[in-house]
């Protein structure tokens, strides 16, 4: 893996001491591949998961007459979990620009969506910009800490990647849409076309441990809004944030919001593209003809790829 950190490469050394000098069956391999894919996935959304935790402890057990509020107490645990990911080298000081960056967006984006109504955060706590909870742009953050380290610990390639400046120009329309479309119309479902329109043709190539596969970036971005709609949903019921229907008592997050992220996920691959620019499957790698194929629908698990 590039610029690996420390565990991230000894998830690979432990899959390696499982295989190597076993022949080994097809099951056993795709086995492997499996954990493999499940361990990095997992190593990749530490942050955010490390974060959801606090959120979930602090719902849970948190004392209601405590000195120091909730909203400030998470925003130290935060800070305190990004300070730890780099001093133990579990992140890299280049994805920590991008990261911040994130963090920035994100909060520039909760100051004027709070201002609107469009949600709310208990009005408690020092460490705030307004009615803005600084923990708020550490959630932004771990979408980003997700997507710089799924780059590198799954060496993404990309086919038919389209040119940067087309994908910044969407991205900048569909951020300026998040604060316009209170004022003029909603563009989002244009906006969406537009996505298609740019991405439709791309393919990203990502390498698990022995094998590479592949998928229509499309789905990827869908698949990633999905799972942040899903921890979206744990934080409300947490009461870090609430939208104005859950005031009255919890309800699932609307599915509409899936969009939302849908569409915040080009913002944030355009973002992680300054720092890891997208790359075609080299010339060896595209002529391996064990690439795996995913496709809605259906499973991969039958095809042979040669071990490397």
């Amino acid at each position: 893996m590039r610029n690996s950190t420390p565990v991230e490469q000894s998830i690979d050394n432990l899959a390696h001491r499982y295989l190597d000098g076993r022949r080994g069956s097809r099951l056993q391999a795709g086995l492997t591949e499996f954990v493999v894919f499940g361990l990095k996935q997992a190593w990749a959304c530490v942050f955010g998961a490390a974060l959801l935790a606090v959120i979930i402890a602090v719902r849970l057990w948190y004392p209601d007459n405590a000195a120091l509020a909730r909203n400030d107490f998470l925003t130290l645990a935060a800070v305190l979990i990004q300070v730890l990911m780099i001093s133990f080298r579990l992140e890299t000081l280049r994805e920590l620009r991008v990261i911040l960056l994130f963090h920035v967006v994100g909060t520039v984006m909760e100051l004027f969506k709070t201002d609107v109504g469009s949600w709310a955060y208990e009005a408690e706590g020092l460490l705030r910009i307004g009615a803005v909870p600084l923990f708020s742009g550490f959630m932004y953050a771990a979408v980003g800490s997700y997507m710089v380290r799924v780059f590198r610990l799954f060496d993404l390639r990309f086919d038919r990647y389209p040119r940067r400046w087309i994908t910044a120009l969407v991205a900048g329309a569909i951020y300026v849409n998040f604060f316009s479309h209170h004022f003029i119309v909603d563009l989002r479902w244009v906006l969406l076309a537009a996505v298609v329109l740019v991405y439709g043709r791309c393919v990203m190539h990502f390498r698990v441990f022995r094998r590479r596969f592949r998928m229509p970036i499309l789905v990827s971005f869908l698949l990633v809004a999905l799972f942040i709609w899903f921890a979206e949903n744990i934080g409300t019921w947490s009461r870090a944030w609430l939208y104005p229907n859950q005031l009255n008592g919890w309800q699932a997050v609307s599915i509409d919001k899936l969009l939302a992220w849908f569409l915040l996920m080009i913002i944030s691959v355009v973002l992680v593209a300054w720092v890891y620019k997208p790359e075609p499957l080299g010339a060896e790698a595209a002529q391996t003809p064990g690439d795996a194929q995913i496709r809605p629908g259906r499973s991969d698990m039958g095809v042979t790829t040669p071990s490397e």
